[in-house]
């Protein structure tokens, strides 16, 4: 079919399915874009079959092996067969869009592109600048001289505006609208738009917005409520005004005549009271407003003074102060030593706080008075009044002792509360004896007890008062001493101690161990507590007694009397060994409570064997077995008390050892111990490691222990085992057997690699628990191979494939156990190289080809030590062991390797180092250079290609007149037109460069000025040489 006659066709059929969106996903290089930038469509997947649409309308048709642009698209796309990307050239207006791409074989998908007109040419009017507050309504707009799909953003000093309350926008945003501006509108404002791809800012706007007089206010200095007669007033008003108010100020409604701000009052009278009011005026807002402030002035107050009504303040009888004051007086307030006084139940104030009456008087009273006056600019305090109350006495209070010694002085001390201070005098029985408050008696004598009588005497208010006091003369307590009656304190008989005592004495008290002693059923006390009786005395009664002997004024306390009470013996307390083995000693212990201590005797079966309390029987033998008695006698009682004790004497045990059978001890098998006993043994105990051996299903002992089985050996059972003997008498351990169970082999574990290239030798390794250690051998299929653990291969053939079998053997249970693993010899990759079948040119088709020999499983490729991976986006693909560029740029120059990779591990070749050939992109022609040697000047021709270029030089553009090869050549002086053709000798591209050389033109033809000298002189002699 003709390709004309089945483009046809395939249009047909995609124009009839792109409605079938969503196949694979498509991107663009930039999106949104600016007119006139190239974008590239990429898309996820490879289109073979198929075409690009621009609004259903076609683009390129794509067929295996070429694509065909539609004629209005020629020249304005390119497409990447690879890739399937397509690539339109300079973008306007007209290419926003959707574009589709479609592949017959699945379904469409779809992109929509945002071409637009950068912007440019912001610019911001508005329908007026000079507004007034809460009145005018303003209209911002923004325009743009170019720009699409355009964005606007307003800016209050760089704050954004939003819509709503009075903002409002039109015109898609273009437009902001202030309804009844405020003064928070004065700007600057801005208008900042954008598209996607580019922005503007306008210029700002300021706007001029009069408002107020608004938050009126009047301060004063000072800020007082009410300010003294003779101050210095300052008024201040103050409003937001724009344009500044006028002012003007009243009082209580008068017009003072005074317009500024600020209205200044000095040396103010009570007279200048009253409402000050500031009035405020602006005259482009035609409003008002006013704000006042009340001034109080008045003079301060200039004397206070206290005094009294006639009389002295006596206790009990009312007394009124008085307060003067000179001056205006807001309240009055009291004080006493300089602390507030307060109404009560005694102190009256009237109602303006100006007496103060203390109703009635009282001590408590007394002090410095002080009346303070207030008023609102001043307060004054009066000088102190020392208020004194006189008062008393009140009853006397006497300090003197109830009880004294005969011969002793007595001072008696009276006193009364009372002012002035009273005058005291003193009797006894009704006779003067002082008139002074203290009273130093006489030395006393019996007849100077009594009672004494004060009495105190106000000369001020004419009271008296009186007090007595009862003295009693005594004689003091010289002598206590304790004694005894009778015979010894025998427990259980009656006992009594006496105090004995020299002076008056009142009472007696008897001590036990320093704590008071008292009667109860075995102890009683005399009449006046001379004598102590113990019926009977007991064990309790015991210790330290003391009685004390007193009157209130004197004591005397006996020395320590100890009181023992004599008993015993009871019965003895005997201690010894119930057994013992012959040749060994023995101590008996004997104890009995008695008081004094008893003596003691021991006898063996009635034979008298020791007059102590310990009897050592040493050197013991069987026949000393039997009865000991031990007797107590206390020598005063003349009592007596005997205990006996059992001693029994044994044979002793003289060997104890274990005894094993001949075999070694191995896990799973039956073992016996016997534990032999040279002696009597009631008793056979197992220990294993010191623990007591316990049986179960597995551990059974004989009937007399002698014997312990060990049914089916486990390796637990090991450690060290003893058995003891024992009777009554003794104990004795067997020496340690140790027990070591002998297992394995088991957990047996084998290691070593499972594949592996021929020539190389490899390692196994073989381990297993066991005890002893096993002994291991090493086998190929059947056939031994090592013995050891550790087996090393030689180099390893094709044919030592197979399975590799390590063998444990116990040599003391003679178990053994395998393991084994297959090893896999394959054959080695022998060289890995990268090679290339044709020559690397810029812009075609190259393949490399990864060449190995020996079996892979794999190839990767590399590039510059970093692994290669083909995307949607790159010119490269790699398939089987080749890795293709399509088509080989620039950009792909570097170091590359392909990794061959088998069973056992990868197989880097050595780097193959890609260079593109390319060019000649540009030539250049340099020069001239002047040859001062032949008067003639030299070219060069510099092209970049790779590798370098090979040059022609053609004279005025005639191909056929070759005038010199290379890049540099030697030109005679002539004005003529000079080619360079450089051709690159692989890629084959040939370039051309012509420069016309006037060597007697401008110096900027040669290097230096010198040199264009040379050129002149040298043809000026070759015309005179020609002539």
């Amino acid at each position: 079919m003709e390709p004309p006659l089945m483009c046809l066709i395939i249009i047909s059929v995609l124009s009839c399915s792109t409605d079938r969106a969503g196949g694979q996903a498509l991107s663009a290089s930039e999106n949104p874009i600016a007119v006139g930038k190239n974008v590239t469509l990429f898309s996820q997947n490879q289109v073979t079959t198929g075409a690009w649409l621009f609004n259903n309308n076609l683009v390129v048709i794509i067929i295996p092996g070429g694509a065909f642009p539609a004629a209005d698209w020629t020249g304005r796309v390119l497409f990447n067969s690879t890739t399937s990307a397509l690539t339109v050239m300079s973008v306007g207006l007209a290419e926003s869009g959707t574009y589709t791409l479609q592949d017959v074989t699945s379904s469409a998908s779809q992109l929509v592109l945002s071409v637009q007109e950068p912007i440019s040419g912001v610019s911001m009017t508005t329908n007026g600048t000079d507004l007034v507050e809460f009145n005018d309504t303003v209209t911002l707009t923004c325009a743009v001289v170019t720009g699409t799909s355009l964005s606007f953003q307003w800016l209050n000093d760089t704050a954004e505006v939003t819509p709503g309350g009075y903002v409002h926008f039109s015109d898609d945003g273009s437009s902001l609208t202030l309804t009844k501006v405020t003064r928070y509108d004065e700007g600057p404002f801005e208008c900042n738009v954008t598209n996607g791809i580019s922005q503007g800012i306008s210029f700002p706007a300021q706007f001029n917005i009069s408002y107020g007089p608004t938050g009126a206010a009047v301060s004063v200095t000072p800020p007082l409520h009410t300010h003294i007669t003779g101050s210095y007033i300052t008024l201040s008003c103050s409003a937001e005004s724009k344009p500044a108010a006028t002012i003007h100020w009243t009082l209580d409604g008068m017009n003072l005549n005074h317009t500024r701000a600020q209205l200044e009052l000095p040396m103010v009278e009570e007279s200048d009271s009253g409402d000050y009011r500031c009035h405020l005026y602006n005259s482009v807002t035609a409003r008002f407003s006013s704000a006042s402030a009340m001034i109080r002035i008045l003079a301060p107050i200039t004397d206070v003074m206290v005094n009294h009504t006639a009389g002295v303040a006596v206790a009990e009888e009312p007394f009124t102060l008085n307060c003067h004051v000179s001056g205006e007086t807001d309240f009055i307030q009291w004080l006493k030593n300089g602390h507030l006084v307060s109404a009560d139940n005694t102190t009256v104030f009237d109602v303006e706080n100006r007496t103060l009456t203390l109703s009635p008087a009282q001590p408590a009273d007394a002090g410095q008075y002080q009346c303070q006056a207030f008023n609102a600019v001043s307060n004054m305090t009066s000088i102190p009044y020392t208020l004194e109350v006189y008062y008393g006495p009140n009853t006397p209070v006497i300090t003197a002792p109830s009880l004294a010694l005969i011969g002793n002085q007595v001072l008696l001390n009276c006193s009364s509360s009372s002012h002035p201070p009273s005058v005291y005098s003193w009797s006894l029985n009704g006779t003067e004896v002082a008139n002074t408050a203290e009273y130093l008696t006489e030395p006393l004598a019996f007849n100077m007890s009594g009672m004494y009588t004060c009495m105190a005497f106000n000369n001020v208010t004419g009271r008296n008062s009186s007090a007595s006091h009862m003295l009693t003369v005594l004689a003091p307590v010289s002598m206590a001493s304790i004694t005894t009656a009778g015979g010894h304190p025998i427990l259980n008989n009656m006992f009594n101690l006496t105090c004995e005592t020299v002076g008056s004495v009142e009472t007696i008290t008897w001590m036990h161990h320093g704590a008071p002693l008292y009667p109860d059923g075995n102890i009683s006390l005399s009449l006046n507590n001379a004598t102590l009786t113990f019926d009977p005395v007991l064990m309790s009664h015991n210790g330290n007694y003391t009685c004390e002997a007193s009157n209130p004024l004197s004591g005397f306390t006996s020395e320590n009397y100890t009181l023992n009470v004599i008993y015993g013996p009871g019965v003895p307390n005997v201690t010894s060994p119930v057994l013992t083995v012959e040749g060994s000693n023995a101590t008996l212990y004997c104890s009995a409570s008695s008081y004094p201590v008893s003596q003691y005797m021991w006898f063996f079966n009635g034979t008298l064997v020791a007059n102590t309390s310990v009897y050592l029987a040493s050197a013991l033998s069987t026949n000393m077995s039997g009865t000991y008695t031990c007797t107590a006698l206390n020598i005063i009682t003349g009592d007596n008390s005997s205990a006996d004790t059992v001693l029994t004497v044994l044979e002793k045990i003289k060997h104890v050892h274990i005894e094993v059978p001949v075999h070694p001890p191995v896990e799973g098998y039956s073992y016996m111990m016997t534990c032999n006993v040279s002696g009597p043994a009631d008793q056979v105990l197992w220990l294993k490691d010191g623990q007591p051996l316990i049986t179960d299903a597995r551990v059974m002992m004989s009937m007399d222990n002698r014997t312990v089985t060990l049914d089916e050996l486990h390796r637990n059972d090991s450690g060290q085992y003893h058995c003891r003997a024992i009777n009554p008498a003794q104990q004795l351990p067997s020496p340690p057997h140790p027990l070591i169970v002998n297992f394995g082999p088991e957990m047996m574990m084998v290691y070593g690699p499972s594949m592996a290239v021929e020539g190389q030798s490899v390692n196994f390794s073989c381990s297993a628990v066991s005890l002893p250690n096993s002994h291991f051998s090493w086998w190929l299929n059947i056939s031994l191979v090592a013995n050891g653990s550790v087996y090393v291969t030689p180099p390893l053939t094709l044919n030592m494939s197979g399975q590799y079998t390590c063998m444990a053997r116990n040599p003391v249970s003679g178990k053994n156990t395998t393991r084994a693993l297959m090893l896999n010899v394959i054959e080695n990759i022998e060289s890995v190289v990268v090679k290339n079948d044709t020559i690397p040119i810029d812009g075609y088709n190259f393949t490399l080809t990864c060449v190995v020999d020996g079996p892979y499983t794999s190839i990767e490729w590399k590039k510059d030590s970093t692994n290669l991976t083909a995307t949607n986006h790159s010119q490269y693909y790699m398939e089987d062991n080749k890795l293709q560029f399509a088509p080989l740029t620039r950009d792909y120059d570097g170091t590359y390797e392909c990794v061959a990779t088998n069973l056992v591990g990868p197989h880097p070749s050595p780097p193959y180092n890609l260079l593109a050939n390319y060019g000649p992109l540009s030539v250049t022609i340099v020069g001239p250079d002047l040859s001062t040697s032949d008067l003639t000047i030299s070219i060069t021709c510099v092209a970049d290609s790779r590798p370098q270029s090979e040059y022609e030089w053609f004279l005025n553009d005639v191909p056929s007149s070759v005038i010199g090869v290379g890049s540099v050549i030697q030109i005679p002086l002539l004005v003529s037109n000079y080619t360079c053709k450089a051709t690159n000798p692989v890629t084959n591209v040939t370039m051309s460069r012509t420069k016309s050389l006037n060597p007697f033109g401008s110096a900027s033809a040669f290097h230096s000025p010198s040199q264009k000298v040379l050129v002149i002189i040298s043809v000026f002699m070759m015309q005179v040489f020609f002539y």
